[in-house]
């Protein structure tokens, strides 16, 4: 472990910064290096998988990754929570073997062959390609909201690995039979080993890690790892990757972190502003979030409005290694308007106000919108 002394929260809040939001590359790149980003369907005023990737993909513009994910070497999946995978990633997961019926698949199980047969004899099947026949009896969706029993039946048999999505049409999922062939490295693996590596891959992507965090990430990855999930709850996993020094433990007042073996701690973050997604991975973490900027953030899109402080797509506002505030954008006809909130005191020095004009502008050229309209400060 490394001491106390030679670390403090300061150089681990920069090596955070400096290598999450990495020198933009191109999308297989990135892609190859972070192994997973987040989807969100919300637009506000973009997806979230497009507001993590334009930090880091030269050129990025809204909806890239859709647009170019069949050419990808990258699946849509369930890891931790939902997102896309790099394909070496994927692999670490299916066959995901599930021991027991899902809710779907016990209310409607005379769905489940005719849907499955109906995309191998028809290709690429979009939701409404399915006939009356095939389940378009509503019933509630995870959300609360409203959707037909054969999208549910879709949506497990795609959990299941038997079938992936193919492409996106205007962000519904058009799905198409799965030809699952993991890649060298998953093939044949101990249940053990792949999950030491799924740990290793989140570490990879979330470092440096509150131990504490670590130990909640593994749990949640029982939602794209069901099969694995015995082997998830063996405490005794994370000492194991330490022992053999596949990750490393630091203490720094007062919490353990962990982070990859192979890393100095080390870096910097630049004099930039950037405005990031809410599930970005340099703010995912909240228990870290609050450790390292000491107030906490709140992603309200599903918060009564008379009960959000934020907003309801708020944005958290990095500027230099600070999460000083957050900012909420929204089209008004062609422009982009930001209305902008500080945790506390609002940097008064001209850096400031020339790296967010800055940033709205990158946002806008991402957007493709024609102009910036204002910029709102509150508090």
């Amino acid at each position: 472990m490394t001491s106390a002394r030679s670390l403090t929260l300061l150089q681990l809040r920069g090596y955070a910064i400096a290598r999450s939001l990495f020198t933009p590359t191109t999308l297989p790149a990135a892609f190859r290096r972070m192994g997973y980003v987040q989807a969100d369907p919300i637009r506000a005023p973009s997806r979230a998988q497009d507001l993590i990737l334009r930090l880091r993909v030269k050129g990025y513009r809204d909806g890239d990754l859709e647009r170019r994910y069949p050419r990808l070497h990258v699946e849509e999946d369930a890891l931790h929570n939902y997102g896309f995978l790099h394909r070496d990633l994927h692999a670490l997961l299916h066959p995901r073997a599930i021991p027991h019926r899902l809710r779907i698949e016990r209310a409607h199980p005379q769905l489940i062959q005719p849907v499955l047969d109906f995309v191998r004899a028809n290709g690429p099947t979009h939701p409404r390609d399915l006939d009356p026949q095939r389940g378009r009896q509503a019933v509630t969706n995870y959300w609360g909201g409203s959707s037909s029993a054969a999208t549910h039946v879709l949506d497990i048999l795609h959990y299941r690995g038997v079938l992936r999505v193919a492409r996106r049409d205007n962000g519904v999922r058009v799905y198409a039979v799965a030809n699952h062939q993991a890649p060298v490295m998953a093939g044949g693996l101990e249940e053990s080993e792949k999950v030491l590596r799924l740990i290793e891959r989140l570490v990879d992507l979330y470092a440096p890690l509150p131990e504490a965090s670590l130990r909640q990430l593994t749990m949640m990855l029982r939602y794209g790892a069901p099969h694995l999930e015995t082997r998830l709850r063996d405490r005794t996993l994370l000492k194991t990757a330490l022992a053999s020094g596949r990750l490393r433990e630091c203490r720094v007042d007062g919490v353990n972190w962990i982070v990859p073996a192979a890393e100095k701690v080390r870096g910097e973050a630049p004099n930039v502003v950037r405005l990031l997604a809410p599930f970005d991975p340099v703010v995912w973490d909240r228990r870290r979030f609050e450790l390292f900027w000491g107030w906490r953030y709140r992603f309200e899109a599903y918060t009564p409005p008379a009960k959000r402080q934020l907003g309801y797509y708020a944005l958290p506002l990095l500027w230099r290694d600070q999460v000083t505030g957050w900012a909420n954008l929204r089209h008004d006809g062609d422009r982009l308007v930001a209305e902008v909130g500080f945790a506390q005191r609002r940097p008064r020095d001209a850096a400031f106000k020339r790296e967010l004009d800055a940033e709205l502008e990158r946002i806008r050229e991402f957007l493709g919108v024609t102009k910036v309209a204002r910029i709102a400060f509150r508090r």
